[in-house]
């Protein structure tokens, strides 16, 4: 089993604590982590896109010349595709983008990327984050006892309003439940903060 550093907020050592093999443990799924991701940033794609075709473009309701007689193509209406300011053919349509992948590639792309986290050695666990009222520095005077001072993500076993609110104005933090853990976010974040609580209940939960 992965053993880390139990750390207090202040970055003082707690002691030592063993991760769920399973979970913290295995070799990283290249593969997986990549289709994971692009399953998240297609579900974030808009698809609004749109284009106009022959029935929603104005005018074009008159046939521009009799249709004999003239020496001319036939044409029934000047807003036909192949007329300037005609209707666009086969353009996009909305349309979502989201799909999902099988629960068990899911589970296995998830713990790649925090098995990933601990073999780089980007992985702080914590005995746990108590901050009485919403206030940035507290948040700040964490990340530095603990020596953090890139992209970071804090992971929580339970909502906690006072350090998500103390989180909000660090551009380079953010703050989330563990249910809320996805792969997406373990990857964008330089490294991780997850309390002991948090990290026990990824272990219980993702190896199943």
């Amino acid at each position: 089993m992965p053993k880390v550093a139990l750390l207090k907020q202040d970055g003082i050592q707690a002691g030592d604590m063993e991760l769920n093999d399973s979970v913290f443990g295995i070799e990283p799924n290249t593969h997986v982590l990549h289709e994971a991701v692009v399953m998240q940033r297609a579900s974030l794609r808009q698809g609004t896109h749109d284009v106009k075709n022959r029935s929603e473009v104005s005018g074009g309701g008159r046939k521009p010349w009799r249709q004999k007689g003239t020496g001319r193509a036939r044409q029934g209406s000047i807003r036909a595709p192949q007329w300037v300011g005609g209707g666009t053919v086969f353009g996009p349509t909305p349309r979502s983008y989201s799909y999902k992948l099988p629960k068990k590639v899911r589970r296995l792309a998830l713990k790649s990327a925090l098995s990933s986290k601990v073999q780089d050695d980007n992985l702080v666990v914590l005995e746990d984050i108590a901050i009485d009222a919403p206030k940035t520095k507290e948040i700040v005077k964490m990340l530095d006892a603990l020596n953090v001072d890139t992209k970071v993500l804090i992971v929580t076993a339970d909502k906690d309003e006072n350090v998500i609110r103390s989180a909000n104005n660090l551009p380079n933090a953010q703050v989330m439940t563990v249910e809320k853990m996805n792969v997406l976010d373990l990857l964008m974040h330089d490294k991780l903060i997850i309390t002991k609580d948090a990290a026990e209940k990824a272990g219980e939960v993702l190896a199943q």
